[in-house]
């Protein structure tokens, strides 16, 4: 595949590099940042190229900008009037599906996104991990998408492109919010006492036990704990103690915990005892 790069930021800058690892040829890169085409260079030397340049080339066009930018580019390319027939314009973002690219009904092109389910810190962390890292893949041609995915070492999952919003609020749970649960953990040992940087490096070693669990035996059963066990009254003096700000959002991850508590024990025949089971929903706020 000969494909073009336009948006040469981190993803942009890692996926052309192990693409020409693989074979493809990169024919150009299009940004609007002598910066960012700078670094490009220092990883793969090509030509800064137009639009129209691009459009009229390449079989595959990477559209890797921010999210906002995406269909103003689309835009753009859809006014050139040499788009190659059967280009596949693709896009790289996970909340947005891959017919914000089909700007007009009539383009001759396929239209496809593929997600990276992973977060890169630099150009040095994505070309570390793109092998191994999961893709969503959405769009007109998802045998080629997933073609793509397994060139860069990837591991590929076809998504409803309906449902792309819940896809990634998921991926947003599962690593931004995993740095909001840790900030909340150092808050409240900083009110035991702990002083915050200390307390960070205490947690980190737990959670990546956790994380391991979860690798090994999955959900439910990595779930561990008071709630897990249906300790009723460690949960109340968690509440009893903890300062009233926090107290909704214990609550509601609770409840959550809670469910998973339920099944782990299904899973092993067993169930809570009734007035265990009562006491801890409603310590929790749950409607009896």
């Amino acid at each position: 595949m000969k494909f073009g790069i336009i948006g040469a930021g981190i993803v942009g800058t890692a996926l052309a590099v192990r693409l020409e690892e693989t074979g493809h040829e990169c024919i150009g890169v299009h940004t609007r940042s002598r910066l960012s085409y700078e670094r490009f260079c220092r990883y793969l030397a090509k030509d800064h190229l137009a639009l129209d340049e691009l459009v009229s080339v390449a079989d595959g066009l990477f559209i890797t900008t921010q999210d906002d930018m995406i269909r103003t580019v689309a835009e753009s390319l859809s006014l050139k009037p040499l788009i190659k027939p059967e280009q596949v314009w693709i896009h790289c973002s996970g909340s947005l599906p891959s017919h914000v690219l089909r700007v007009k009904d009539n383009l001759p092109v396929r239209c496809l996104s593929l997600h990276p389910l992973q977060a890169f810190a630099s150009v040095e962390k994505a070309l570390a991990i793109l092998p191994g890292t999961h893709f969503g893949i959405e769009g007109d041609d998802q045998e080629f998408g997933e073609g793509i995915v397994k060139d860069l070492g990837g591991v590929p999952h076809h998504i409803l492109a309906s449902q792309k919003s819940l896809y990634h609020a998921g991926a947003v749970v599962a690593s931004n919010y995993l740095v909001v649960l840790a900030s909340l953990a150092v808050e409240l040992f900083a009110e035991a006492g702990i002083e915050r940087t200390e307390a960070l490096a205490s947690l980190l070693p737990l959670m990546r036990g956790t994380l391991y669990n979860l690798e090994e035996v999955g959900i439910p059963q990595a779930l561990t704990g008071p709630i897990a066990r249906g300790d009723a009254q460690v949960v109340q003096g968690h509440l009893e103690h903890m300062p009233s700000k926090l107290i909704e959002i214990y609550r509601g991850l609770g409840l959550k915990a809670l469910e998973l508590g339920e099944n782990k024990k299904a899973q092993q025949g067993l169930t809570y005892p009734s007035e265990e089971l009562n006491q801890l929903k409603f310590l929790l706020g749950k409607p009896m």
